[in-house]
């Protein structure tokens, strides 16, 4: 069994919903964040390279699962900038999937490809970009359409 970190606003509310009175959840957070144990910079790094290496997400969707687990703007933006490249990430998760759908026509292959690429966070136009270059060393020359079906 794995054990992650979490946000001081994630463990506030965990602390809150299972009964704890107000006063005593800051006193304890504030004790556990005096002994290291929570650490917001911390978790949103720890956060940033899971999604951004394993699960090869886009920085819109870190930055929103950050936002989700009550890491401020500040701490987030700092975090993401080790991200990496965000076009890296989106040209790799393409060439890996893009190999998956050899088998389907060339447009339900580039929106399939494009939708995922989307919904991880990538914006449309740097999915776009990175499913047809996927698409092009993956299926035969000319059958990736250079418009969007």
């Amino acid at each position: 069994m794995g054990v992650r970190w979490r946000s001081r606003e994630e463990l506030r509310r965990r602390l809150t919903a299972a009964g704890y009175e107000p006063d005593d959840v800051d006193v304890a957070l504030s004790d556990l964040e005096e002994a290291g144990l929570i650490d917001d910079a911390r978790f949103a790094q720890e956060l940033v390279r899971e999604r951004a290496i394993h699960r090869l997400s886009g920085d819109r969707a870190i930055a929103a699962t950050l936002r989700q687990r009550g890491v401020s703007g500040e701490v987030a933006g700092r975090a993401l900038e080790g991200a990496g490249d965000e076009g890296d990430r989106a040209r790799r998760l393409a060439s890996l999937r893009a190999e998956r759908l050899t088998e389907v026509e060339p447009e339900t292959a580039f929106r399939r490809l494009f939708g995922l690429l989307v919904r991880r966070g990538f914006s449309p136009g740097l999915a776009r970009e990175a499913a047809r270059e996927a698409l092009r060393r993956a299926l035969s020359p000319g059958s990736v359409p250079d418009e969007d079906p």
